[in-house]
């Protein structure tokens, strides 16, 4: 049961600490995008990437990927976008794996706690001393174990899918931004599209 209370202290922290690391890495992507854009109309390529170096979150960084190679081809502008979202990726998926585990785990250790509980009730009945209150104590105490795994397990694969949907969120995002921003600057940028003002 400790070592059950334990995994579910870590099991909270992990999850508040990567919930608000991804809710802070989450931003409005289309008028992010929309206002580097309005920046880029007038030419002030600098202004843009320092938008994006304010900007927390890896939608900001892919988009500064881009910005910093405007003036290569296409494929090479298009080459170092994908690694910046190689970069951010592992930060997203930090922590996550351990949720995971504990979910996996938590159901295994309360079913070890139940063996254990039914193993010391049985010894009882061996050593011929067993009455009926002990042994309903020794069946209770190995029952409860089962399920404070079970109870901790339900809430962990919660988090598990929340912080995993929360990431596809913003690797979509990722990936939009950054075939938004390479058109962008291969058409309308590079051809004087949008002219200085």
């Amino acid at each position: 049961m400790w070592i059950l209370f334990a995994l579910g202290v870590i099991l909270v922290v992990v999850f508040v600490e990567r919930a608000l690391y991804l809710h802070r890495g989450q931003i409005r992507s289309t008028a992010f995008l929309n206002g580097i854009k309005n920046i880029l109309a007038k030419r002030r390529l600098v202004e843009a990437l320092t938008v994006c170096e304010e900007t927390p979150g890896p939608v900001a960084a892919v988009v500064k990927a881009a910005l910093l190679h405007a003036d290569d081809d296409p494929d090479a502008m298009r080459f170092h976008v994908q690694e910046a979202a190689v970069v951010e990726l592992p930060a997203l998926e930090r922590r996550i794996g351990a949720v995971g585990a504990i979910a996996q785990v938590a159901p295994l250790l309360g079913l070890l706690g139940t063996v254990l509980g039914m193993v010391a009730t049985f010894a009882a009945f061996q050593r011929d001393y067993a009455t009926a209150s002990v042994l309903a104590k020794g069946m209770w105490q190995a029952l409860l174990c089962t399920a404070a795994g079970i109870m901790l397990a339900i809430p962990a694969h919660l988090a598990v899918h929340f912080l995993n949907g929360r990431v596809r969120a913003i690797v979509r995002d990722m990936e939009w931004s950054g075939n938004e921003i390479m058109k962008y600057l291969n058409t309308e940028y590079k051809t004087g599209g949008a002219a200085p003002k």
